[in-house]
C-alpha cells in the first residue's frame, strides 16, 4: 500500500528478541509493505519465532554470524534496496519504539522534503523519570560528543534509533562506511552530514518495560571517543577538503596551529621562568599571548561556520495534526 504512493519498508534488527518480536511484526501498520527482519544469528528462538507469523510482508535475513546492529542494518537496507522501497524505517525488536508513528516519519520525508527523519525522545520531559538511569547519563554524554562530530548541533537525540532514509538518500550512502556495531547511528549521522543532509525530527516519548539495556557505560567510555575522533576527522576532510575547499578548513588549520604554538611557547617560556626565578619578558609574553588568542577566534569561527552548514532541523510533535493522515489521499 504504502504511503503517498510510496512505498515503506521496515527493517527490524533482531537479536535475542524471542520474547517481543511477534509484538513488534503485530504492531506494524497495514500501509507497511515489507517488514524485512534480519536474525543476526541470534542463539535463541527467535527465527523459529519469526518462520511462525503469518505475515505475507515478512523478509526474513538470517546472518549465519553475528554482525552487530549496524551490520544487520546494513544488511537490511541492501535488500529494501533491491524491493525497490522508496522509505525505509528502523524499528528495534524488543518493543521500545511504536510503529504505530511510522506514518509521521513518512509524511515528515514526503511532505516536508526531509532526507532522514528520527525520533526524539528528549522533547518529552515527563517521559524522562521513566528512562533508566543509566541511559539517561550515557545519551546526555553521547549527544553533545555526537553533535561535535557529527556537526548536526541542531539534532538534540541522535542516539536515537527509531528512523527512516529516503531512497534517494540511501543511494548517496556508502554503506561500506557506517559502522556495523552500537555506533551505527552515530555513523550514519556523520556520513549523512557530510551529504549536507536535511534532518527531521519528531518527538516521541519512549517507553522502557522489563527489558535490559544493551547500552554499556564501559564499553561507550572505551570505544566511542576514538570513533567519535574518527568521524569527526573523516567528515572534515570529506566536506571541506574533498568536496569543497571551504574557508572553514583553513580557519581550523590555523587555529589548531596558532594555539599549539602559542601554547607550546608560553609553556616553554613559564618554566624557565619557575626554575630560574626570572619573570618572562613582555615580548615573550606577547609571543605566547597573541597566537592563542589568535588561534582561539580562528577556531571559534570554525565551529560557527560549521554549525551554520548543517542548516535547519525540522521538528515536529508525534501528534501534530499536520502529520497526519487526514483522508485517503495519503495512504495508497
Amino acid at each position: 500500500m504504502g504511503i503517498g504512493n510510496q512505498k515503506l519498508a521496515v527493517v527490524i534488527p533482531a537479536y535475542k528478541a524471542e520474547a517481543t518480536i511477534s509484538t513488534v511484526v503485530d504492531l506494524v501498520p497495514s500501509y507497511v509493505d515489507w517488514i524485512i527482519i534480519v536474525n543476526d544469528a541470534s542463539p535463541d528462538k527467535t527465527r523459529k519465532v519469526v518462520e511462525k507469523i503469518q505475515d505475507p510482508r515478512i523478509v526474513l535475513i538470517n546472518h549465519k554470524k553475528n554482525q552487530g546492529v549496524g551490520g544487520a542494518m546494513i544488511t537490511g537496507f541492501k535488500k529494501a534496496m533491491d524491493l525497490d522501497a522508496d522509505l525505509i524505517a528502523k524499528l528495534d525488536a524488543d518493543g521500545q519504539m511504536d510503529p504505530r508513528f511510522l506514518d509521521r516519519f513518512a509524511l515528515t520525508a514526503i511532505r516536508h522534503q526531509c532526507d532522514y527523519v528520527k525520533a526524539n525522545r528528549f522533547g518529552h520531559i515527563e517521559a524522562l523519570p521513566a528512562m533508566p538511569r543509566i541511559r539517561l547519563a550515557g545519551n546526555l554524554l553521547l549527544t553533545f560528543l555526537t553533535k561535535w562530530a557529527s556537526g548536526y548541533w541542531n539534532v538534540f537525540d541522535p542516539q536515537n534509533g527509531f528512523v527512516l532514509i529516503t531512497r534517494k538518500m540511501l543511494k548517496r550512502l556508502d554503506l561500506a562506511k557506517l559502522d556495523t556495531s552500537y555506533f551505527f547511528e552515530n555513523s550514519m549521522l556523520i556520513n549523512l552530514n557530510i551529504l549536507r543532509a536535511q534532518i527531521g525530527e519528531i518527538y516521541i516519548p519512549a517507553h522502557y518495560g522489563e527489558e535490559v539495556s544493551s547500552m554499556r557505560l564501559g564499553r561507550i567510555i572505551k570505544d566511542f571517543p576514538l570513533k567519535l575522533m574518527r568521524g569527526y576527522l573523516h567528515r572534515i576532510y570529506q566536506k571541506y577538503i574533498f568536496r569543497s575547499l571551504s574557508p572553514f578548513i583553513f580557519l581550523f588549520l590555523f587555529g589548531i596551529l596558532s594555539t599549539v604554538w602559542g601554547g607550546v611557547w608560553g609553556g616553554i617560556a613559564w618554566w624557565k621562568s619557575y626554575f630560574t626565578g626570572t619573570p618572562a619578558t613582555t615580548g615573550t609574553v606577547i609571543l605566547a599571548l597573541l597566537p592563542l588568542l589568535l588561534g582561539w577566534t580562528a577556531l571559534l569561527q570554525a565551529f560557527i561556520l560549521d554549525v551554520q552548514d548543517a542548516g535547519p532541523c525540522l521538528l515536529f510533535d508525534h501528534d501534530d495534526e499536520t502529520l497526519r493522515q487526514r483522508d485517503n489521499h495519503d495512504v495508497s
